[in-house]
């Protein structure tokens, strides 16, 4: 895409989808990097079912470790990785108090020394608590990125340097967002549903007016998603 098309595709983005956010629950800085780690290879659906009870058991990092790797871990046990992130969930609240005071630090390289804390974990902790214009690649923006020529890019750190890059400064923060629940909900992996994207006319994938074309599938009275 052109930087002019870039515009445009988020524009629309954002027009169809104005008030677009995390649909991870959380309360705080520290209920939200925990939900980020533990989101992983996860739904957010599911994460948050497992965070209901979580949080209200171990709702600060002094709970969490008091809580412990094996409590925690039957809080999540729904979760894939679960051992993994249990036991990285109760050793980076455990940090956050020997290191930070038990406060979520506003830094990337201090969030990144957290265990099962990546880039893409701290830059949704950046832009969602601390307001920074930052984009987090998972791989719905990964897939978005290339299909649609928003910014194409082999990894996950060189589709966000395009998409910095690319997108107009005063859109970035947001478009995180507006990204991320356009490849969930319509530029989906398998199928993208085309004959209902938003920005249909800037997109620059192959197949978008054969899908257009063909439209929703059709689907029987008894057929379940």
């Amino acid at each position: 895409m052109t930087l002019a098309e870039v515009r445009s595709f988020i524009t629309q983005l954002a027009a169809a989808n104005p008030n677009a956010e995390s649909e991870l629950d959380f309360v705080d800085d520290y209920t939200l990097l925990v939900a980020v780690v533990l989101s992983a290879q996860a739904t957010d659906a599911s994460v948050n079912r497992a965070t209901k009870a979580l949080f209200r058991d171990a709702p600060t990092p002094r709970a969490m470790v008091e809580l412990g790797e094996e409590k925690v871990g039957a809080h999540i046990r729904t979760i894939g990785l679960w051992r993994t992130k249990a036991r990285n969930v109760v050793a980076l609240s455990r940090q956050l108090l020997e290191r930070f005071d038990g406060k979520v630090p506003y830094d990337r390289a201090a969030l990144e020394s957290l265990p099962g804390v990546g880039r893409k974990t701290a830059n949704v902790v950046m832009n969602v608590a601390f307001g920074d214009s930052t984009m987090a690649v998972d791989t719905h923006i990964f897939r978005i990125g290339n299909r649609t020529g928003l910014a194409p890019g082999a990894t996950p750190r060189a589709v966000e340097d395009q998409l910095v890059r690319r997108i107009p400064a005063d859109m970035l923060r947001p478009a995180h967002h507006w990204l991320i629940l356009h490849g969930r909900y319509v530029c989906k992996a398998r199928r993208p549903e085309c004959w209902r994207c938003p920005a249909f006319d800037p997109c620059q994938y192959r197949m978008k007016n054969d899908l257009r074309a063909v439209g929703a599938p059709a689907t029987s009275p008894s057929s379940k998603e």
